[in-house]
């Protein structure tokens, strides 16, 4: 089941970093190679602050629709309880106020998220 989704959930974290990676400037990458930084110091203190707005959209978009996948677990067959799976059960129930309850959880976390990208500054740059 991990397998399947992240194949499923890859090209949305994928995209965002490539398009961050085609917008990055080629002189930064030549001045820092110029100013004698190797490979991997020109990765993390050049190339990576610039990536972080893109790795930040990347995560936000996979982490918000995983949360509430829940088909893709009952197409592989998958044993593990997701929100998802348990939100969909607690309605089927018929439960509406624990399925509402359980609904807070990924609203909870996706607002935090947030406010962590944003006080990182992840947002300043899009």
């Amino acid at each position: 089941m991990i397998i399947t989704l992240a194949y499923l959930w890859f090209p949305y974290m994928f995209l965002p970093i490539y398009s961050g990676f085609e917008r990055l400037p080629e002189s930064l990458i030549d001045a820092s190679s110029d100013l004698g930084a190797g490979s991997i110091r020109t990765f993390f203190s050049v190339m990576m602050p610039m990536l972080v707005p893109s790795i930040a959209a990347g995560s936000i978009f996979t982490f918000s629709l995983s949360l509430g996948d829940y088909i893709t677990v009952k197409i592989v067959g998958g044993k593990s309880q997701m929100i998802g799976n348990i939100i969909e059960r607690t309605l089927l129930a018929p439960n509406q106020p624990l399925a509402a309850a359980f609904t807070l959880w990924p609203i909870t976390i996706m607002v935090a998220y947030l406010f962590v990208m944003a006080r990182l500054g992840a947002f300043k740059n899009l």
